[in-house]
């Protein structure tokens, strides 16, 4: 009866675990009600006219005699875990939050090992990740080749960032670092307009915690980077802008797209196509996530970078909190005490 207890209970903690020691009181009904019923025989025989006795009693009431004890040792349980106070983690939509979408262009997004090409491929993801964060977040949108071009600054008009993905096209080298540089210069706290005639007073430095890492809470900031090779161009370096990104709390969730195997036609310095390997830089960007405290994800074809992004819009949008819901097994005590009781009354006439 007790045995599917903890299976039941995954997933839960108690604000006072100690109350949960009242859980005795269920083997201890158990015993009791097992006692009583090893002395029913005894007072059976001692009604001695057993023909008479056949008349009187049609049938025996069987397994429906134990059902409302059950549902009443199954109530105690219930309410004793009441007592304790569960809690549960409940996902919370965040009220608001800025999402900087860096999208890698070069031509080797062009390559064809993500169907129907990694850029192609890149720019659905990107459509579902949009759809899955909360209306009020802001989203801007970062794309970058051999240079980097802010498309849409931060926004919540979700509809023009979509359109502005769609519009991407593919050509040159990967400045990534010059592109993450890029990504941090939006999440840094603006400086407000100067209105003539007065004094403008600077916009407060984000608080910072230890190891100079500024408050989440102060600076709700996450980027998103998928690139699908290493950085070939730009002046900064992806650590080295992964280490700024670190001071000013900002992580950068990054998606490698493609396989070890992808190959693309790109230009080469004479102006000439050429096919070429263009494996992902898988390393870079671990690291990348590893130092901003963020997750790296590799994504080899175009359903896994769905799913990917897919899990980053919840990741993203929602906050976890522990939330008590005592009601919920207070309500299920009252309802197997009420169940207990009623088919007590229908089958026997008695309460309990």
């Amino acid at each position: 009866m007790i045995a599917p207890a903890p299976f039941l209970l995954a997933g839960f903690s108690f604000a006072s675990p100690w109350l949960l020691l009242g859980l005795l009181l269920v083997p201890l009904g158990v015993v009791a009600y097992l006692l009583v019923q090893m002395r029913r025989p005894k007072y059976a025989v001692r009604f001695t006219n057993l023909d008479l006795l056949a008349n009187v009693v049609e049938r025996t009431p069987g397994w429906r005699r134990h059902l409302p004890a059950a549902l009443y040792v199954l109530a105690i349980g219930a309410l004793v875990l009441a007592l304790a106070r569960p809690e549960r983690n409940t996902r919370i939509p965040k009220e608001e939050a800025t999402v900087i979408l860096v999208m890698d262009v070069s031509g080797s997004m062009l390559a064809t090992d993500v169907q129907p090409t990694r850029l192609a491929a890149a720019q659905e993801a990107a459509i579902t990740l949009i759809d899955r964060l909360p209306d009020k977040f802001r989203v801007s949108l970062v794309s970058f080749s051999t240079g980097v071009t802010v498309n849409i600054a931060p926004t919540d008009d979700h509809e023009a960032v979509k359109e502005a993905v769609l519009q991407l096209r593919s050509k040159g080298g990967t400045a990534m670092g010059d592109a993450m540089m890029a990504a941090l210069d939006l999440a840094r706290p603006q400086e407000p307009a100067a209105v003539p005639g007065t004094t403008p007073t600077p916009t407060p430095a984000p608080r910072a915690t230890n190891g100079g890492a500024v408050a989440a809470e102060e600076l709700p900031v996450v980027v998103v980077l998928l690139s699908d090779g290493a950085n070939t161009a730009g002046s900064a370096q992806p650590l080295d802008a992964a280490a700024e990104a670190r001071d000013l709390n900002v992580p950068f969730f990054t998606v490698a797209v493609g396989t070890q195997e992808g190959v693309a036609e790109v230009e080469d310095n004479a102006g000439r196509l050429r096919r070429v390997r263009v494996p992902p830089d898988e390393e870079t960007l671990k690291q990348v996530a590893e130092t901003t405290g963020a997750k790296f994800f590799a994504a080899p074809t175009e359903q896994e970078l769905k799913s990917v992004y897919s899990e980053l819009g919840s990741r993203i949008g929602y906050d976890t909190e522990k939330r008590e819901v005592t009601y919920w097994f207070a309500g299920m005590g009252a309802a197997l005490v009420l169940v207990a009781g009623g088919l007590s009354l229908a089958w026997f006439n008695r309460f309990p």
